[in-house]
């Protein structure tokens, strides 16, 4: 059994099989999951497990060298707005819409059990090297 990080033997798997370049869409209950990428389900009930909680697991085990989340996040979820500025200092912005449209191309979706709007971020893989 692992000692830390993160346990759940399917996310485990999943981040352990990504690769330079490969999208992570970390999202809350609500948004749309396209067909095509895996998808690890973590959501229990509304709230559990938190967005900024599953976020924070996940950048303590993934290089990650960029970030796009909705530019409505900016006026509907100011948690999450602060949350995504903090770790992504050049974060890109598009319309809900698009970020919609861009996780249709991730390899890995993480669903929360996160109520708040606007609570998703496609994070970039990179390489420790």
């Amino acid at each position: 059994m692992k000692r830390n990080g993160i346990l759940n033997r399917h996310l485990a798997g999943a981040v352990a099989e990504l690769g330079h370049g490969d999208g992570v869409l970390v999202c809350d209950a609500g948004m749309p999951i396209p067909d095509g990428p895996r998808v690890v389900d973590l959501a229990f009930r509304a709230g559990v497990p938190a967005f900024a909680e599953v976020l924070e697991g996940l950048l303590a085990e993934l290089v990650v060298e960029g970030a796009t989340a909705a530019t409505e996040v900016r006026e509907a979820n100011q948690e999450a707005s602060e949350l995504l500025d903090g770790h992504f200092p050049a974060l890109d912005l598009v319309s809900h819409e698009r970020l919609k449209e861009l996780s249709a191309g991730a390899r890995l979706v993480v669903r929360t059990g996160e109520a708040r709007p606007y609570a998703n971020v496609l994070l970039r893989c990179g390489v420790f090297f």
